[in-house]
């Protein structure tokens, strides 16, 4: 069977607070929107923006850490997988989504950056991701840890 690839890679705004849920065994769950823009040339030569909107799904501790450190307006890297979903809604039609599922979310820019009126956190890892934590133990980070 041919290996095949499902990956996206997003870098963008946030459109709101990520809303953090928890399902019933525990589990964090984000959900947030993701503003990415293109510029190109109309028929008249005329400079057009265009913007697409995402909504991105993060799981376990890449949520806690996106409820933790990223608000709305903030840019941010996301790397994850595209997964469309389909369900009935309550008149009985067919409805469809597409989501990102966010394995890693990296903060970019600095204190001046839209939507980092927070500061920044020395404890905040440089990075997260949705793995298990019997694949890939890390320690805990503290303030004593980072060396600035």
């Amino acid at each position: 069977m041919a290996r095949s690839v499902n990956k996206v890679i997003l870098v963008g705004h946030l459109g709101k607070d990520p809303e953090v849920s928890y399902t019933p065994s525990g589990q964090a769950l984000a959900k947030f929107s993701l503003a990415t823009n293109r510029r190109s040339k109309d028929k008249t030569g005329e400079w057009q923006d265009e913007t697409d909107w995402h909504n991105i799904v993060a799981w376990g501790k890449t949520a806690e850490f996106c409820s933790q450190y990223i608000t709305k307006g903030r840019l941010v890297y996301v790397e994850g997988r595209i997964q469309n979903r389909t369900w009935e809604d309550k008149e009985g039609k067919k409805r469809y989504a597409t989501d990102i599922v966010a394995n890693d979310v990296i903060p970019l820019g600095g204190r001046g950056e839209a939507g980092a009126e927070q500061p920044a956190r020395a404890a905040a890892p440089a990075r997260t991701s949705n793995q298990r934590e019997d694949d890939f133990a890390q320690p805990e980070i503290t303030d004593d840890d980072i060396p600035f």
